[in-house]
């Protein structure tokens, strides 16, 4: 069992209880406008280029069996047209401005990565958490990786868009500890035209996942211009009060990571906005925190 992993990253602190190690899956069925981590989209691997890192070395062009790569006056020119990401020219970069995002890695390899750190789960209460891109787009993948890290001893923590096949979802459930849970946009128009999926997919998916016992986290990015509003703070407030199993909401500010990023992948950045400020992001919270009728915390991320 193969899946296509863009990121393994280690000891973090903020996709999960305790110290984590996070698996970052290729492929997601959203186009969200204001995406932090573009490079998830694509269920292949790419290439991403830093114009201002490159030292004009050369090694790209001699690397690269595609004629992607050439210099004229000391300048480097990426041609993306007939790249195929086969990482030739990423593994023979010194300056490190182009990397590979995105590599096929077998269930065994990804959870003896994941193992490395047992003694720092141990002793902070953390574990493995799967994100991406969309957990469920390699569904079978996750499942697996999941099921391994459950038989360790390891905690699991699934992070989801939750547009996805309601199968998908209730499939890797049984091995999930934790379910980190999107909630983008209240109105249904808006969050078609935001993120390119149905509102009402989403909806669906998190009352089955509540239905089958899920430990839920209500996960709200706040985008300026798009949903920092009233009638989504009411929105997440409804949420809230109808899934008891709801344990927290994380207000998450967006912050601008992706621009950089989707220029280096080739790509348009589509969400021109700013970062909220600290006065919105607690207006919101208050809001929210108003509404509920049941104690459950609201954190500001």
């Amino acid at each position: 069992m193969k899946g296509n992993v863009w990121n393994v990253q280690r000891f973090s602190l903020f996709d999960g209880p305790g110290v984590r190690t996070v698996v970052f899956l290729k492929g997601c069925p959203l186009r969200c406008i204001w995406c932090h981590n573009p490079e998830g989209w694509e269920g292949k691997a790419q290439i991403l280029y830093s114009e201002k890192m490159c030292i004009g070395c050369g090694n790209c062009v001699e690397a690269c069996a595609y004629g992607c790569h050439s210099m004229a006056d000391g300048v480097h020119i990426f041609s993306r047209k007939q790249c195929i990401s086969c990482g030739a020219c990423a593994w023979n970069c010194p300056g490190e401005a182009l990397r590979l995002a995105g590599a096929e890695m077998e269930v065994e390899e990804a959870l003896e990565q994941v193992l490395r750190d047992r003694d720092f789960y141990t002793a902070s209460g953390g574990g493995m958490t799967l994100s991406g891109g969309e957990p469920l787009m390699q569904a079978r993948f996750s499942r697996m990786l999941l099921k391994g890290a459950k038989h360790a001893g390891i905690h699991t923590c699934v992070e989801t868009s939750g547009f996805g096949a309601r199968g998908d979802l209730l499939s890797i459930l049984a091995y999930t500890d934790l379910l980190y849970f999107d909630y983008k946009l209240t109105d249904p128009k808006a969050h078609l035209f935001y993120t390119g999926g149905e509102r009402q997919t989403v909806l669906d998916n998190l009352a089955a996942a509540a239905d089958a016992g899920a430990d839920i986290v209500l996960r709200c990015p706040l985008i300026p211009g798009i949903n920092m509003k009233y009638s989504h703070y009411t929105g997440i407030v409804n949420v809230a009060n109808e899934i008891a199993s709801i344990r927290e909401i994380h207000m998450q500010a967006y912050h601008s990571l992706g621009e950089g990023k989707a220029v280096q992948l080739g790509m348009k950045h589509m969400y021109k906005g700013s970062v909220p400020a600290k006065e919105e992001m607690e207006l919101a919270r208050e809001t929210v925190m108003s509404g509920l009728q049941r104690a459950i915390p609201v954190l500001i991320l």
